[in-house]
């Protein structure tokens, strides 16, 4: 077993590639296990292309098995061999956004019984031995309830998987618990690049938004630059869900985002790693004034 293992937490296909996929790559290249659990299928993902739109329309949930094909070959792209859905696939359904009918499906992630989902991530997490696990904030990163139900499972899991005498397996202790994060200051820059790129996507007002860190609240900063082109490899291989267009996409809403090589964390849980200053402007990096984490692993012995 490699000494560097990493636990990944999505709710749904695509996810893992917008906010994690260089920092996935980055690892896997590096010789590290990554490992990503996916919670539901996606089922409710609003399509993107024409020719794909019955799928939506489809009374069966066609498109959960579509985007699991996506999904393998977004994987296959970061080089993530370790890939599994919580508990099985389409054990728990993709719930939509907050406040729909489909937040009410019985097969809901939002409906799921916390101990129960938890269960089934401590399984993997006893098994795999991950030092670092990733996933949301408690909201979600941007209030969906899957994003949100995400966060409580792994939280729960990562809890429940340190204790004797629950479930089976051996005891595992995570060593770090991180949020996915990105900064205000970073979604300022690429919307300015965006106006002067003049690409046709819609730049919305990043105090509109509902995500976005303060820069003081990041810990992390991964520089996973080398690895953009198996990032954008991927997010193409979720069509159902992304435009790509050079190194800018957007989702259903056509609101332009950069497709990021530089990805951010900040640690929830665990004792943070020496800070550096991050990359200088010179050689492609943020000029941000913070020291920051630069591995997920650091300060882990």
């Amino acid at each position: 077993m490699t000494d560097r293992r990493l636990l990944l937490v999505h709710a749904h296909p695509d996810d893992e590639t917008i906010g994690t996929g260089a920092t996935m790559a980055k690892y896997v290249a590096e010789g590290a296990h990554v490992t990503l659990v996916t919670c539901t299928l996606g089922e409710e993902g609003e399509i993107i292309p024409q020719d794909l739109a019955h799928l939506a329309a489809d009374q069966d949930d066609a498109l959960g098995p579509y985007r699991i094909g996506e999904l393998d070959a977004a994987c296959d792209a970061l080089g993530v061999e370790d890939h599994r859905f919580l508990g099985s696939p389409g054990r728990w359904r993709d719930s939509g956004m907050m406040g729909v009918a489909s937040n009410d499906h019985p097969r809901a992630f939002w409906r799921a019984d916390l101990d129960e989902a938890a269960g089934e991530l401590v399984k993997v997490i006893r098994e795999v031995r991950p030092q670092v696990l990733v996933t949301y904030d408690d909201n979600g990163f941007y209030g969906h309830p899957d994003h949100i139900q995400a966060h409580r499972v792994s939280r729960r899991a990562f809890e429940l998987a340190a204790k004797p005498g629950f479930g089976e397996g051996e005891p595992w202790q995570i060593a770090k618990f991180y949020h996915t994060a990105i900064p205000r200051s970073g979604m300022r820059r690429t919307a300015e690049a965006l106006r002067e790129a003049g690409t046709g996507f819609l730049i919305e007002d990043v105090d509109d938004m509902p995500f976005g860190s303060l820069d003081e609240d990041i810990t992390t900063e991964i520089d996973a630059r080398p690895w953009i082109g198996n990032k954008t490899e991927a997010m193409r291989a979720h069509a159902t869900q992304i435009i790509v267009d050079g190194p800018w996409f957007a989702l259903s809403n056509t609101i332009g985002q950069e497709v990021l090589g530089i990805e951010h964390y900040t640690l929830a849980i665990g004792v943070p790693g020496p800070p550096v200053p991050g990359p200088p402007v010179e050689l492609g990096g943020l000029g941000e004034p913070y020291d920051r984490e630069n591995d997920l692993f650091a300060g882990i012995h």
